[in-house]
């Protein structure tokens, strides 16, 4: 990285890259296609939307709540948008519910934690996560045709923003620590993993509360089995590897990217790998 991070030359690259890149769209307005019975019934069948609907709300009101105590202006002003493409998120599945009859409701939202801090660094490091296992999972869903290509299409915007929220936010990360003297790589290294972990806690919670919520059928935010028939484990590490490097590299080589999930994806696909070539010979030998 050229630019010193936690600098202001750092901190305004982040910052007007978000801005400049932001798109204009109303989600009544989109392209939404007809679907026929069965790609209703694929579409339906989904088990996590009231979830996802009650996250992407969530999101955008704890954006919102945040953005007031940001003292910085330019990175306040960053936030906001952010908060503002949340909630439109938010607005793109209530189009989606409504207009294709999906089951899931406005459900009341949760009182915010008194540090709303901490509560937005959890939401981003929560965002990618899900993003990371997301990219994999809408890669697959687009190859084995779960819906039409127009369908996919529209929810490539959501993907684009998704991105480039990761992207601002490590990189806010990154500066927010070494303002306040806690930039060494080491210490941002395990403030990282402390955080995956809560993420990976709350990601668990919600496949539980997705299972019991559709009588214990497969809930798969964090697998694309349900897309593909023939699938492998190992094959969705590496979509999720290899899709998350190509959407990221449609953005500036200065701003810092992921790089925690990436390695734990490349290790584990490694891995896969060896224990695949591996197992006719165990199979033998037994």
């Amino acid at each position: 990285m050229a630019i010193k991070v936690g600098s202001d030359a750092h901190k305004v690259l982040f910052c007007e890259q978000f801005l400049a890149t932001h798109e204009h769209y109303d989600p009544e307005t989109l392209p939404w296609p007809d679907l026929d019975e069965t790609q209703l019934a694929r579409l339906r069948g989904v088990p996590f939307w009231q979830e996802v609907y009650h996250t992407e709300r969530r999101a955008g009101a704890i954006v919102k709540a945040f953005t007031p105590q940001v003292e910085d202006t330019l990175v306040r002003d960053a936030i906001a948008l952010q908060g503002v493409e949340e909630a439109r998120h938010a607005e793109l599945l209530r189009v989606m519910i409504a207009r294709y009859g999906l089951d899931a409701t406005e459900q009341p939202l949760e009182r915010f934690p008194d540090n709303l801090e901490t509560a937005f660094i959890d939401f981003g490091y929560g965002e990618c996560l899900d993003s990371f296992l997301g990219f994999g999972a809408f890669k697959t869903a687009r190859q084995s045709e779960f819906l039409p290509e127009s369908m996919f299409k529209i929810f490539d915007v959501l993907m684009y923003e998704e991105t480039r929220h990761i992207v601002f936010f490590i990189n806010y990360m990154a500066w927010r620590q070494v303002v306040r003297g806690r930039g060494a790589a080491p210490l941002r290294a395990l403030n990282s993993a402390w955080f995956y972990g809560r993420a990976a806690r709350r990601l668990f919670g919600m496949v539980q509360r997705g299972q019991a919520a559709n009588d214990g059928r497969d809930f798969a935010v964090t697998q694309a089995s349900m897309f593909l028939e023939g699938f492998s484990f190992r094959q969705f590490v590496e979509d999720c590897y290899r899709e998350n490097a190509r959407r990221m590299s449609a953005f500036d080589p200065d701003l810092l990217q992921p790089r925690l999930l990436p390695r734990i994806a490349d290790a584990a696909a490694v891995g896969l790998r060896l224990w695949e070539r591996r197992r006719p010979h165990l199979r033998k030998a037994a």
